[in-house]
Order: structure tokens, then C-alpha cells, then sequence
């Protein structure tokens, strides 16, 4: 069972809308329950939805974004693929063998790979992640490449 599954007993509730303004005995009478004056007092529709009676609304003082940040995003140490040219040949390049050779700093992240600069040495990278063109020039060193 559920809340949205609750309800009264069939028969114990009447449908029926309330007949308002038929005289002051009915208890909505004269006024209709709308109080004496003013904008909501009136027939017709009220305020249109967001309305602050004059004042800026607030979908107007909202700044207009061009788009939603991301709730998650995903964050890499990016290297380029330039600076594994002072490799020697052969050798397997990891976050931990850049942090020993000083090429980086700081492994708060995962590693990725980005294609800017040119590769002449063959080598053996594993990163987290690699962008389609270091994966090419890595290859095209004699290189191999693996997703940890």
C-alpha cells in the first residue's frame, strides 16, 4: 500500500462543487468568499503565473545561461604527447613513471593523454584516457597505447 493508494470510503464524499453567492445562509454568500476589493476579487483569471504584482519577476532577474554546469564532471591530469619525447625508447610510460621522471607534478587525477606536439621515440603508454589524435601519433611512433 501506498500513500497515493489512500482515499475515502466510496459514498462518504460528495462531488458536488459549492453553490457560492446564493444569499448569506448558504455561507458563501455576497462575496463568494473573496473578500470585498481588489484584483482577486474579480471574475476572470488572476495574475499570470510568476506575476509579483510590478515588480522584476524572478525568472526575469535570473541570469540566462546558456547552459547547466555539470554535477559531476570529470577531471584528468592532461599530458601532451610532446613531452613523452625525452622518454627513452621501449619504455612504459604511467602516471607513476611521469612522477618519478618529474614530467608531472601531481596525481590527484587520473591521467590523460592529449595529441599536441610530435612523437619519434616508440613507447608503452597506459592512461586512463586518450584523445584520438596522441592514440595516432603514438601509433605512428611504434608505440603502443592501453585504457587502465
Amino acid at each position: 500500500m501506498r500513500l497515493h493508494d489512500i482515499g475515502p470510503q466510496p459514498g462518504s464524499k460528495k462531488n458536488a462543487s459549492r453553490r457560492v453567492g446564493r444569499g448569506i445562509s448558504a455561507g458563501q454568500g455576497a462575496s463568494c468568499g473573496l473578500g470585498m476589493r481588489g484584483q482577486k476579487s474579480r471574475s476572470g483569471t488572476g495574475t499570470k503565473a510568476g506575476f509579483e504584482g510590478g515588480q522584476m519577476p524572478l525568472y526575469r532577474r535570473l541570469p540566462k545561461l546558456k547552459h547547466f554546469p555539470l554535477v559531476n564532471p570529470r577531471e584528468f591530469t592532461i599530458l601532451n604527447v610532446g613531452k613523452l619525447a625525452a622518454l627513452p625508447a621501449e619504455s612504459e610510460v604511467t602516471q607513476e613513471s611521469l612522477l618519478e621522471a618529474g614530467i608531472l607534478t601531481g596525481d590527484r587525477w587520473p591521467l590523460k593523454i592529449l595529441g599536441d606536439g610530435e612523437l619519434s621515440v616508440a613507447l608503452k603508454v597506459k592512461a586512463a584516457a586518450f584523445t584520438g589524435s596522441a592514440k595516432s601519433k603514438i601509433e605512428a611512433a611504434g608505440g603502443t597505447w592501453e585504457i587502465v
